[in-house]
C-alpha cells in the first residue's frame, strides 16, 4: 500500500473510543466475560483483604488483653468464669478448652487424673488447629487469583488478538488505525488480570505471615499453660498419694 492509499485508509477508518470503558465495550464477548470475571475477583479479593486485616488487628488486641489478664495474678477459676460465658477466640479459646478438660476431670464422678496431661495437650492442639483454620479461611482464594489471574487475563488477550487479526484479514486493511484498537482491547484483559493478581499475591504473603505469627503465639501460650497445669496435676497426685 503506497503512502497516499494508507493516508486515505486512515482517514476513512472509523473513530474508535480508546478510553477504558470504550475498550471494554468494543471488546469481543469472550474477552468481556474475562474482564468482568477478573474485576469481580478483584473486588472480592479486596473485600477479603480488608476483612482479614481487621480480623488480625482485632485478634491481636484480644490476645494482648487476655495475656494481660492471665498474668495479672487472677486465679484460673475466676479467669475461666469470665471467659467461659462468652464466645472465646485466640488465646482465650485455648485457655477455655484446657480448663474445660481440667474441670471435667476433677469435678466428675471419678477423678480421671492419670492421663489428664495427654488429654489437655490434645485439646490444646485441636483448639489451635481450629483457630488457625479460622484465620486462614478464604486466603486460598487470594492465592488462586494471584497465580491464575495473569493467565486468565492472557487468555482474554490471546482471544482478543485472534479476533482482531481475523477482522483485519476480513477488511484487508493493515493500517495502524485499524490494527491498534483491537490489540489495545486484547491487552486490556491482561492489564485487568495483573490488576487483580498483584494485590492478591502481596496481601496473601502478608496475611500468611500474620497467621504464622498468631499460630506461634498460640503454641507458645499453650506450652506455658500446659506446664502450669502439669505442675498442678503433679501436686494433686502427690497429695493424694
Amino acid at each position: 500500500m503506497n503512502p497516499v492509499d494508507a493516508m486515505q485508509a486512515a482517514q476513512a477508518a472509523p473513530v474508535v473510543d480508546m478510553s477504558l470503558f470504550g475498550l471494554f465495550w468494543q471488546a469481543h464477548f469472550v474477552v468481556k466475560i474475562v474482564m468482568v470475571g477478573l474485576l469481580s475477583a478483584s473486588i472480592w479479593c479486596w473485600s477479603i483483604i480488608v476483612d482479614k486485616t481487621l480480623l488480625f488487628r482485632r485478634t491481636e488486641a484480644e490476645m494482648d488483653a487476655f495475656e494481660e489478664a492471665f498474668w495479672s495474678g487472677r486465679s484460673l477459676e475466676e479467669l475461666y468464669r469470665s471467659y467461659n460465658d462468652r464466645p472465646a477466640t485466640g488465646l482465650a479459646a485455648v485457655f477455655v478448652a484446657a480448663m474445660r478438660e481440667w474441670k471435667r476431670s476433677f469435678e466428675g464422678s471419678g477423678r480421671q487424673v492419670q492421663s489428664l496431661s495427654q488429654r489437655i495437650e490434645k485439646q490444646l492442639d485441636v483448639t489451635i488447629h481450629r483457630e488457625v483454620e479460622r484465620l486462614e479461611s478464604r486466603l486460598l482464594f487470594l492465592a488462586s487469583i494471584g497465580s491464575a489471574g495473569p493467565y486468565i487475563g492472557l487468555f482474554g488477550t490471546v482471544w482478543g488478538i485472534m479476533t482482531a487479526f481475523t477482522s483485519i484479514a476480513a477488511s484487508k486493511n493493515t493500517s495502524l488505525a485499524v490494527v491498534a484498537p483491537g490489540i489495545a482491547e486484547a491487552l486490556f484483559a491482561t492489564a485487568i488480570g495483573l490488576f487483580a493478581a498483584i494485590p492478591a499475591v502481596l496481601a496473601y504473603n502478608k496475611l500468611q505471615a500474620s497467621v504464622a505469627k498468631s499460630q506461634s503465639r498460640l503454641e507458645g501460650f499453650a506450652d506455658e499453660f500446659s506446664a502450669i497445669l502439669s505442675r498442678q496435676i503433679d501436686e494433686r497426685l502427690s497429695l493424694a498419694a
